[in-house]
């Protein structure tokens, strides 16, 4: 254990993290890249600091019961390897925080970047007043498009009785509830028949042999969020093969199948996929219109 009278600043105590991180030889992913990054968030969130005080606070010297804190939580990171974001209670999304723990996923998609830019140039902003989020977890993805389309109502579905209640959290932490319908369903289940304009998920699509191999901090996240078949496929095939009852005519379907792409690639290589780019990282990220949705539906039912 650290002697705390060692350590002064934030600096020092930023510092003091990068090493044991890079020491411990740490998993990043979870809304960080790498030990400085990770180190600053911790510090920052456990101060209730900003990150635009950074970096003017870094002589900053810290109390007692500050260093207890910050010190604790490096050695439950490094010791349990559990990942940050449940440390701390939050992540961030589409520049929202919101609140998660162990009944949850962590939120670290591209599709925030989609969604910041309302779906443009796919499909006019102002024609949106429906969104279905399939597999909302923390509610992220739903609450961030309530945001982007104040005027649309989104309805978000999970079939984990657990995540809902998390999302419940933020959907009141975000003062949406009049624009966000959680429903506990299995996918398209229990939603009731109605037409959207977008239909967006970002389901479990982790094959088995990337299963066996994660890292020790995605073990503390819910495995029913990640695992999805031999191939990483078996619920992106059901949304598949449904979404055209749900999709309007004029609307899109975006799906995030991740390091699964090239598997739905060799199922279906005469449907024409579009694999979006994204600025700031990340891929595997898929978007078919309603009409080459509804072209290739044969090809889905097995």
């Amino acid at each position: 254990m650290t002697d705390l009278t060692d350590l002064h600043t934030i600096r020092d105590h930023i510092r003091w993290a990068v090493s044991r991180f890079n020491k411990a030889g740490l998993y990043y992913g979870h809304g960080t890249e790498n030990a400085w990054d990770e180190a600053v968030a911790l510090i920052f969130n456990t101060l209730h600091l900003t990150h635009d005080l950074y970096p003017v606070t870094l002589e900053a010297r810290l109390t007692t019961d500050e260093r207890e804190q910050i010190v604790t939580l490096i050695e439950r990171r490094i010791g349990e390897r559990i990942p940050l974001p449940y440390l701390t209670n939050e992540a961030w999304f589409a520049n929202l925080s919101f609140y998660v723990d162990e009944r949850v996923l962590i939120p670290r998609s591209p599709l925030a970047e989609l969604i910041e830019s309302q779906f443009q140039p796919w499909i006019e902003p102002e024609d949106i007043y429906s969104i279905l989020d399939l597999c909302t977890g923390s509610g992220c993805i739903a609450i961030a498009c309530a945001k982007a389309f104040p005027a649309a109502h989104v309805v978000a579905s999970d079939i984990s009785t657990d995540a809902l209640a998390v999302a419940r959290i933020n959907v009141q932490r975000h003062k949406v509830e009049q624009n966000v319908t959680l429903y506990d369903s299995d996918l398209f289940q229990a939603i009731p028949k109605q037409k959207f304009n977008i239909i967006i998920s970002n389901p479990p699509y982790v094959d088995a042999e990337d299963m066996a191999d994660l890292p020790k901090e995605y073990h503390h996240e819910p495995r029913m969020g990640l695992s999805a078949g031999e191939d990483g496929l078996d619920l992106v095939m059901r949304i598949l093969q449904t979404a055209t009852e749900y999709l309007d005519s004029n609307g899109i379907l975006i799906i995030e199948v991740g390091n699964s792409e090239h598997a739905l690639v060799d199922r279906f290589p005469g449907i024409p996929f579009t694999w979006l780019d994204f600025q700031h990282g990340g891929g595997g990220v898929f978007l078919l219109t309603a009409e080459q949705l509804s072209a290739s539906q044969s090809l889905f039912i097995e």
